[in-house]
């Protein structure tokens, strides 16, 4: 099996799992995030933070993005530009939020385009190394390859729940291992 044939697999089985849990479990392990990392993610007053809104059964991180606001955070979260292309946009009380593409949410064009220094990463699997799996379409890789090749390093945080871990991920060139994962049962560094 190719390694983008095991990489569907893996997502596919692992997304099945994320979608059978009950909504009440989610929301609550989703709460259960924000203590375990709201105070722990390390971050200095006006760092910028990337999260997300979420889609169908993802993590509801918006309980932790609103407690690294309280520790001084910007916050942003990506839209999609096109077929390859995600930019993060401010996040600010009150802003307007809007259709962005695949399901997501965001802010409009009208707000400032960002460089996040945490990165906190939806995915659809991920392993005990920090590689990860995210849906197939490699908005994120292909955005941190972008901030990168500026000489901009955002700490990455795969954000996904105990469920979607699995044995191994294959790891292509083009992939980008995270630094860390949030689930339920607490804040991994890789």
């Amino acid at each position: 099996m190719s390694p983008k044939d095991l990489k569907a697999a893996l997502r596919r089985d692992s997304l099945a799992l994320r979608d059978a849990m009950a909504p009440e479990i989610r929301i609550e392990a989703s709460m259960t995030m924000a203590d375990h990392a709201g105070d722990v993610i390390a971050l200095d007053p006006g760092h910028i933070v990337s999260g997300f809104w979420p889609i169908r059964s993802e993590v509801d991180i918006r309980p932790l993005m609103a407690r690294l606001r309280d520790r001084g955070a910007r916050l942003c979260l990506p839209v999609i530009i096109d077929k390859k292309t995600i930019v993060f946009r401010e996040l600010l009380n009150g802003a307007r939020i809007i259709e962005t593409g695949f399901g997501t949410t965001g802010p409009g064009p009208d707000a400032p385009e960002l460089d996040p220094d945490i990165m906190l990463v939806p995915l659809s699997a991920f392993d005990a190394t920090g590689h990860r799996i995210g849906y197939g379409a490699g908005y994120y890789d292909r955005a941190i390859d972008k901030l990168r090749n500026k000489g901009h390093l955002p700490k990455l945080i795969g954000i996904a729940f105990d469920c979607q871990e699995v044995a191994s991920v294959p790891a292509e060139p083009h992939d980008v291992a995270l630094d860390a994962v949030l689930t339920e049962s607490g804040f991994r560094h890789f």
